[in-house]
């Protein structure tokens, strides 16, 4: 097929996430076109496995016609209702199946249109309960270097990845970073539980120099997926919470990746970190990627300490709880559940994350790292782990094309490749993946 019309007004009138202005209006993307499974088929006929699941959230995988038709159906018979006003039986019935999933009392489901949302709605209610509560100065969130947790204001302005703060105004009053908590960038001769000591008394440390009557909340990623697949030492998250229980600091767990069966659970914060949040904020996984949503899970204690309150949260969208969105959330649930796709992802888990830690036998892969069914490998071209070359900018998009050749796609991040396939993928396929990933390394630096 020639995309060259399309392409010229992709390039003339279509701003993408990220654009870069060095290369505007002069982009060769690939046009996504059809898929099916765990494949995606470009404009060119050539099938390749979706290594990132699209922005991590295919979870059934692609052309799921029950789905098409659960959205179809919902629209057929009510398309839009007003939330302001109304209220609606399958939006309904959604935030009542979340809340029997979400852990402990986290069973006030405020609807969406996504993760950036979510994030800034959790944030808003936050602030807006302090101040009902007589604290208009507890309005501080901590957060962490290489945290991702929106592009809106408030979640962008708690996003920690240096790049993207950059060239864009934050709310910089309210957010404070703590360093990076990757170990591997621990120091040298540190062993990982005095690293783990060190970055929870970064936590306390910047409470006590704020005060607690100022630091509101800690926001926190299970695994930091957009920094590269950051999976703290074990216990961490547990710590951080006894820390915030002790200074009166709510604790945010941004769900929006690792919910919906990421790590093989519909909510990795209890089940697989031990931990009970405050609030969880969610999307991606939701629907599957069909429709876009996204929710903050409030806790019964939360909203128990304002209700009764004469005061209106004036925060909403116009698609909060959208019926269509909603049938699709329900039905994918519903799938997740009859076929055993939790199940099969703790099942398939250990096969994946084996495969990736065997990447490090090639020489300019410096790490790997994951849990469930995320990874990310991490390369420079000398092999140093904690700096980078100025090829080493250009290795993670050379990866990605050497992988597209053998018919896989990745998502790349600098000097890393994140992966997060869809649930479904099975063991063949995740070798499948695997081996053409290995190839496409290799590939790079010939």
């Amino acid at each position: 097929m020639d995309n060259t019309e399309l392409r010229a007004w992709d390039n003339g009138h279509f701003v993408h996430p990220w654009e870069g202005m060095a290369a505007v209006g002069q982009n060769d993307r690939t046009f996504v076109e059809t898929a099916s499974g765990i494949h995606i088929v470009n404009d060119k006929g050539e099938r390749l496995i979706d290594g990132p699941g699209g922005m991590w959230c295919t979870q059934i995988g692609y052309g799921r016609t029950e789905m098409a038709d659960a959205m179809a159906e919902q629209a057929r018979q009510l398309a839009y209702f007003s939330p302001f006003n109304n209220t609606n039986s399958i939006a309904t019935r959604f935030a009542r199946e979340l809340a029997k999933r979400a852990p402990g009392d986290l069973n006030h489901v405020f609807f969406t249109t996504g993760g950036s949302t979510a994030v800034d709605s959790a944030l808003r209610f936050i602030q807006f309960r302090n101040n009902l509560m007589g604290h208009p100065d507890k309005k501080i969130v901590i957060s962490r270097q290489k945290a991702y947790h929106g592009s809106t204001y408030l979640a962008a302005s708690v996003s920690g990845k240096e790049r993207d703060r950059l060239w864009l105004d934050k709310a910089d009053d309210l957010a404070h970073f703590l360093p990076n908590v990757n170990p591997l960038y621990r120091a040298e001769g540190q062993s990982v539980a005095d690293f783990l000591d060190e970055k929870i008394a970064d936590l306390e440390n910047a409470i006590l120099t704020f005060g607690a009557d100022r630091v509101a909340a800690f926001i926190a990623e299970p695994i930091l997926a957009s920094g590269g697949v950051i999976v703290p030492p074990e216990g961490y998250h547990k710590r951080c919470l006894e820390i915030c229980r002790r200074h009166d600091v709510l604790y945010i767990s941004d769900e929006v990746v690792t919910a919906f069966g990421r790590l093989g659970h519909w909510f990795a914060s209890k089940d697989v970190f031990g931990i009970q949040p405050d609030i969880i904020t969610c999307a991606k996984g939701m629907t599957s990627g069909y429709a876009p949503m996204g929710a903050a899970i409030i806790s019964d204690r939360l909203i128990a300490d304002i209700a009764g309150n004469d005061a209106t949260f004036s925060n909403g969208y116009t698609y909060s709880g959208h019926p269509v969105c909603a049938a699709a959330g329900l039905t994918s649930m519903e799938i997740i559940e009859r076929e055993g796709i939790l199940e099969h992802v703790r099942q398939v888990a250990p096969v994946f994350q084996e495969r990736l830690h065997d990447l490090r036998r090639i020489g300019i892969v410096t790490d790997t790292r994951g849990m469930g069914l995320m990874g990310c490998v991490q390369c420079s071209l000398d092999g140093n782990k904690t700096s980078l070359l100025e090829g080493d900018y250009e290795i993670g998009a050379r990866i990605d094309a050497e992988c597209q050749k053998r018919g896989l796609l990745v998502r790349p991040i600098i000097n890393m490749c994140v992966m997060s396939p869809p649930l479904i993928i099975s063991e063949d396929q995740i070798h499948q993946m695997f081996d053409v990933l290995g190839d496409g390394i290799r590939a790079s630096v010939i």
